[in-house]
């Protein structure tokens, strides 16, 4: 039982776990953060080629 908390202390006191959780966390808003620009990007370029194919359109 003894060596057991002294296991249980050590992984408690070990750094490796939160760095880890904290990593991830940066990788997930980092995704959140492209996938957000790239569909605002995408919005605005199908909203500007739509306004080229209508302008062409009326003109013929």
């Amino acid at each position: 039982m003894k060596n057991f908390a002294k296991k249980m202390q050590r992984f408690l006191v070990s750094e490796d776990g939160p760095t880890a959780v904290e990593y991830a966390v940066m990788l997930a808003l980092i995704v959140i953060v492209c996938l957000t620009a790239i569909r605002a990007i995408g919005s605005n370029a199908n909203t500007t080629f739509s306004n080229v194919a209508s302008s062409l359109s009326s003109s013929s």
